[in-house]
């Protein structure tokens, strides 16, 4: 459920800072079914060993794919989150 919370904590940072963004916690099944509709897919800490693979899921999609840090998850931090998307996200339009 840490997933959740964190996904709301970070609508809460992008409503803060006036930004348009749809930020939902998917579960792992899931994830193929939204691929074609996302800019970038964020994966909890637990799943970092499985990270080529959702690469390799995501890259006909031209989405990146971000290990989400420990403490971010652990503390639940929406802001950094946000933070790391966008900064991502700009890296990838370059």
């Amino acid at each position: 459920m840490s997933s959740g919370f964190l996904a709301s904590n970070a609508r809460k940072a992008a409503k803060k800072r006036k930004l348009t963004a749809s930020i939902e916690a998917r579960s792992y099944s899931e994830v193929n079914d939204y691929l074609s509709s996302i800019s970038i897919l964020m994966i909890g800490p637990h799943y970092a060993s499985e990270l080529a693979k959702y690469e390799e899921l995501a890259k006909p999609y031209n989405v990146p794919v971000v290990v989400i840090p420990q403490d971010v998850y652990a503390q639940l931090n929406g802001e950094k989150l946000l933070d790391i998307a966008l900064e991502k996200l700009a890296k990838q339009e370059k």
